[in-house]
């Protein structure tokens, strides 16, 4: 059973696999559930081994494997091809989400970009590997990830099946990793972290008629908010700049406080996200800014910071530049042209690379189309990408080892 990437594209986009990014998930677009049991079903259909791992209740990540001939245990080798199930929500869009449409040679939906386009593509290229069986080939571990949306917790645990010693469907750590990206088909060897929390402050309620004999908690997230402002700023608290990626930025992205308008609020809740250059550790960064806080925002009660809800490393191409010359060489055979970029966003493959995997992200669409009102991804770089991910795991039983 060899795939078409188009048509099993609009089978992806038609099954609703929303991240409610923190908010109640009510309705059936949301979780990935329908979409790991498709997974399931198509890979099971080609032939491929697969197993679900846990990761939260109601989500599970699917890992499919085609055995490689040579076998690891013989000194075959294992590529990682991860896609991430979740899409961000569909508020403001100006198509039907999760009813892919064809035209002028792009297909439209929700996940079309990000990133079941490129889920498509591996798919697609994996069924030709699953039906053809060449030799050599290495063992072909295909992630299919939850949550990666708003935590990156499905890639880490795929992370732990290969160290836990328990039986898991993959067989040792992969030797490369490519995670499913909207790129452009360039390579992107470098992007920033993330991590985000949420920060409160405190106040005492009162009578809207007499203010003063309340404590305002939104006066107070207004300094805080302020201080974060002229923090950021400020020359170094953004850490030193990557070539590719640039400096960190910082970003105050919701606020919320008060019960109504005739009560002085007595809470206040931000979210704050700090987006690392590769070579900073967001943890740091964190609690550098917490550390200022107090004294630049002078708060009568103390300023609350959650733990982060979301942490994930930034990609740092010292230890991917041989993986990155085999993909572009193969975009250059097919496309013409290639460029190996930074970008400022994050990816499961900086996951990858952290637990010591040499690892890129690579996929057809443009950053541009990604979560956007009418998402879209061009049919002919559909179709690129999948000869490129055929191509570079028929080559990489003979490439050189990274």
């Amino acid at each position: 059973m060899i795939l078409d990437p188009v048509e099993i594209l609009e089978r992806l986009v038609a099954i609703p696999s929303v991240n409610p990014m923190g908010r109640e998930a009510i309705g059936p677009t949301y979780g990935e559930a329908r979409l790991t049991a498709f997974l399931e079903e198509t890979f099971k259909r080609m032939g491929l081994t697969t197993q679900r791992q846990p990761v939260t209740p109601g989500q599970d990540n699917l890992i499919a494997r085609l055995d490689g001939d040579p076998a690891p245990q013989d000194g075959g080798r294992v590529v990682l091809l991860d896609a991430h199930q979740d899409t961000v929500p569909v508020d403001g869009m100006t198509i039907e989400p999760f009813r892919p449409q064809q035209r002028d040679g792009r297909l439209y939906g929700r996940g079309a970009c990000d990133t079941k386009g490129g889920m498509a593509a591996i798919l697609a290229a994996v069924s030709r590997l699953a039906q053809q069986r060449p030799r050599p080939r290495p063992t072909i571990i295909v992630s299919c990830t939850v949550n990666e949306e708003n935590g990156f917790s499905g890639a880490k645990r795929v992370t732990q099946a290969w160290g836990d010693g328990h039986g898991e469907i993959i067989p040792h750590k992969p030797e490369v990793a490519i995670a499913a990206e909207p790129t452009g088909l360039d390579v992107v060897v470098a992007h920033k972290g993330v991590i985000r929390w949420k920060c409160h402050t405190r106040g005492r309620a009162g009578h809207s008629s007499r203010p003063i004999a309340g404590d305002n908690a939104i006066y107070a997230m207004a300094r805080v908010v302020t201080a974060i402002e002229q923090y950021a700023a400020k020359p170094g608290t953004q850490g030193a700049a990557h070539p590719l990626c640039g400096p960190g930025t910082w970003n105050v992205g919701t606020i919320h406080g008060g019960a109504s308008i005739n009560t002085v609020p007595d809470r206040c809740t931000i979210e704050i996200e700090y987006r690392p250059s590769p070579g900073e550790d967001p943890t740091a960064a964190r609690e550098r800014l917490i550390e200022q806080l107090p004294q630049a925002a002078a708060t009568r009660y103390p300023i609350e910071h959650e733990p982060p809800y979301m942490s994930g490393p930034p990609l740092w191409d010292e230890h991917n530049g041989v993986l990155a010359d085999q993909v572009c060489g193969l975009v250059r055979e097919i496309v013409g042209s290639c460029q190996k970029i930074g970008v400022p966003y994050a990816t499961n493959a900086a996951l990858y690379s952290a637990a010591g995997v040499p690892a890129v992200a690579f996929g057809p669409g443009f950053l541009a189309q990604a979560h956007s009102a009418d998402e879209w991804v061009p049919l002919d770089q559909l179709r690129q990408a999948t000869e490129i991910f055929y191509r570079f795991c028929r080559a990489f039983p003979t490439a050189p080892r990274l």
